[in-house]
């Protein structure tokens, strides 16, 4: 009788093997730190390991991320936001500081170029009204001159 056995202990349940994660765990976090990821542990190549569509595609939704959240702020207008969204497509900038350097040079330029415009164009309207009245002041003289002369000339006549 096979409850009897049991009953007196002859047969007994096998304890469940032990199936500890704990090695995995702790190389898991060895990993995290660096380790055991040298050249002798790789079997795939670079791509196969961090594919480069995949990295692209990260660097490229950073990059956009970023413009669309500069034009939303008003910090560059559709013009620059086009030109650099094509820029960035283009691979002309390697990462997010990259891009935000180039944008913080190109407003500087255009705000220099603009005060470059502003002053020309001050001077240009100082020159001007000094040149009206240089002529103004030309021709007064030469009408006192010519009435000078023609008082002269009537007197001589008469």
């Amino acid at each position: 009788n096979i409850k009897k056995l049991i009953k007196d202990g002859l047969i007994i349940k096998k304890p469940q093997t032990v199936h500890s994660r704990a090695r995995c765990r702790k190389n898991r976090e060895a990993r995290r730190m660096g380790r055991h990821t040298g050249t002798g542990k790789r079997k795939g190549t670079a791509n196969a390991r961090m594919p480069e569509k995949v990295i692209w595609m990260r660097r490229m939704r950073v990059l956009r991320r970023l413009l669309k959240k500069y034009r939303e702020d008003k910090k560059i207008d559709k013009h620059m936001y086009h030109a650099l969204y094509l820029q960035s497509k283009g691979n002309i900038f390697k990462n997010k500081r990259v891009l935000m350097e180039h944008i913080h040079k190109k407003k500087a330029e255009s705000a220099r170029l603009k005060t470059l415009q502003e002053q020309a164009e001050a001077r240009r309207n100082r020159s001007k009204a000094a040149h009206e009245r240089k002529s103004a002041r030309n021709a007064q003289k030469n009408a006192e001159m010519f009435a000078h002369i023609e008082d002269n000339v009537a007197e001589e006549e008469s």
